[in-house]
Order: structure tokens, then sequence, then C-alpha cells
């Protein structure tokens, strides 16, 4: 039923086009746009996830990497050439967060009582943890003075690919942790898509939510205004949900049957994802448009730092519960809450 409801949704996008061709106003446009990204994204990780299958773990770890997290990619560097750099510091930090206290919450949430793998979700944990210590480097000399400086976009680039050199080291050690844990469980969907009908459907969903960001980003100021919000809590809190919203989504379902082992690595490990990969990712491609400094605020660091160690708190014995969950989502909605009082700078 879920997946009917996606494959129908998938019209926003076209309808987002057409309407930004016709005019639409940017309110409109805001949140057709928004919608129009849910049912994208959820296609892009379901047309990587059949390509994977053809791959193998290794190559389909790169295309997950690669394109999972296209949506927001594809975000922040529109928002980059538009010059709205705390957009874009601010939609990434927001995902981070999201990831490991709202996803992870509603999983707990709805898994209720199981086992967790506390390795690996330490791990994941542990990685954010070095990202947000490395985030430092160019974040608080960007504290006093212009946080977008040249000097701090170029303290921002060896940041960036030592976490790239590290997410490489750690993928290639959990693919070979797993590989003999690796049980073909396939389903017929997942045979019914040929490799080549996996990419073409790749390339074709990315182009479209290429589109759609466009769209999102050019009237992103716009809503915020209208809305009486500030530019950096739409980034942090709107965009950063529907960015991810597929991939919670996915989490919670795998949750609530019972497989809540699975469904905390998906949270935990998307939100290592976003800061070891994704993050120093739009910063080396922002290169190419607008050099962009990491220089994260003192709100963002701290919400960062907040997210990796109440986490670590909650899953450290190794048992999921229903309080816990609800514990994080009530953590979320104060990061929130603080990401709304503090606006812009």
């Amino acid at each position: 039923m879920v997946r009917k409801v996606l494959f129908a949704l998938l019209a926003l996008g076209p309808l987002c086009v057409l309407a930004d061709h016709l005019g639409a106003g940017d309110i409109e446009l805001f949140v057709l746009a928004a919608l129009a990204l849910i049912p994208l994204a959820w296609l892009i990780g379901e047309a990587t996830e059949h390509a994977a299958h053809h791959t193998g773990p290794g190559i389909g770890g790169f295309l997950n990497a690669t394109f999972g997290n296209a949506p927001e990619l594809i975000i922040a560097l529109f928002a980059v050439n538009d010059g709205l750099t705390e957009v874009v510091r601010g939609s990434l930090t927001g995902s981070v967060v999201g990831n490991l206290l709202l996803v992870l919450g509603f999983s707990l949430a709805f898994g209720g009582s199981g086992d967790l793998d506390r390795r690996s979700s330490l791990i994941s944990l542990g990685l954010v943890g070095l990202a947000v210590l490395l985030f430092l480097i160019p974040a608080v000399p960007g504290w006093e003075g212009d946080p977008d400086r040249h000097d701090l976009a170029v303290l921002s680039v060896p940041v960036s690919i030592v976490l790239l050199l590290v997410y490489v080291g750690v993928t290639w050690f959990s693919l070979r942790r797993h590989r003999r844990q690796h049980v073909s469980d396939e389903s017929s969907e997942m045979a019914a898509w040929s490799f080549t009908a996996s990419l073409l459907v790749l390339g074709g969903a990315t182009v479209i939510t290429a589109l759609v960001a466009e769209i999102l980003v050019g009237s992103l100021e716009t809503f915020a205004e209208k809305a009486h919000l500030s530019d950096f809590f739409v980034a942090a809190v709107i965009v950063a949900i529907v960015g991810n919203a597929a991939e919670h989504g996915g989490a919670v379902v795998v949750a609530a049957r019972g497989k809540i082992k699975l469904a905390t690595e998906i949270a935990l490990a998307s939100g290592a994802q976003v800061a070891v990969f994704l993050i120093p990712a739009v910063v080396l491609l922002s290169w190419l448009i607008e050099p962009l400094a990491l220089s994260f605020r003192q709100v963002e660091i701290a919400a960062l730092a907040a997210a990796t160690a109440f986490p670590a708190l909650i899953v450290s014995n190794g048992r999921s519960s229903k309080a816990k969950g609800f514990l994080l989502i009530a953590a979320y909605s104060l990061v929130a809450l603080v990401f709304l009082l503090v606006g812009d700078r």
C-alpha cells in the first residue's frame, strides 16, 4: 500500500516543474517541491538498492553513499550556488541531528524492546563524534569575523579529505565484517529490476530531483519570510526532514515489523554517512561553484555534540525500549525549538 502511494506521488515532481514554468507563487512552489522530494528520495533509494543487488556489496555501498544522499547533496549545491551558506550548513546539521535523534527515536518507539547491535551503533556514533571534533577546526575561527571568508573554506578542505578517508576505511572494514553474515533474501520485487533498468530509473529520478531541488532552494527565502521563520530553521528542520523523509519512513516501518536492530543501524549509519561522507563531499564539490566553509555556529556544534552523546547513552547497554524512543523524540523537539529561537545569524 505504501509503495503504491509513493509511486502515485511521483507525479508531484513533473507537476512541480510545470507549476514553476507556469509562474506559481514561491510559497506554493516550496510546499509542492518539498512534497515532491519525498517520493523522489524513495525512488532513488529503491533504484540504488536494486542496482546494488547486481553489483555486490562493494560497488553497492558506493552507489548507496553516492545516490542515497543525492537529494540532500543536490539541495546543498544549489544553495551554495545561490550563496545561501547558512542554509547549506543548517540542512546538513539538521540531517545528522534528525537521523540520530528523530529517526532513531521513532524506530525505538515503534520497535519496542529488543536487542541492538551495540558495537555497530557505537562505531556509527563514534564517527559522528570524530566529525564534530574535526568540524571545530574551521568552526571556532568562524565564530569571530566573517564565517564565509576564504581561509576558512581552505581550512575545511583537509578536514573533508580526512573524513572521506575515514569513511572509506570504515566502509571497507564493515564490508569485511559483514561478508560472512550476508544472507541472500531478495524478494521477487528485488529480482524484477534489471541492472540497466535500475540505472535508467536512478538517472531519471536524479535529474527530476535536481530540477525540484532548484525550485525548493529558489523559493525557500520567500517561504521562510511569509511563514515568519528563519532561513536556518527552515533548512535545519523542514528541508532536513524532507530530504530524508523516505529513508526515515523506511527505518520506522522496519522497526514496526520487529527488526529493531536493523532499524537502529539504518538511523545511526545514515547519520554517520552524512557526517563523514555527505558533508565533506559537499565541501569539495562546492569548489566547482563557490568554496564553502565548515564554519558551523556554536548552536550547531552543540546540537551535533548532544545528538551524538545522548544516543550513545541510550544504546550503551545494547537494549531498546519505547521509553528510550520517546526520550530521543523529546530531545529532537528541544533541539528544533532551540533552532527556532536562535534563528539566523
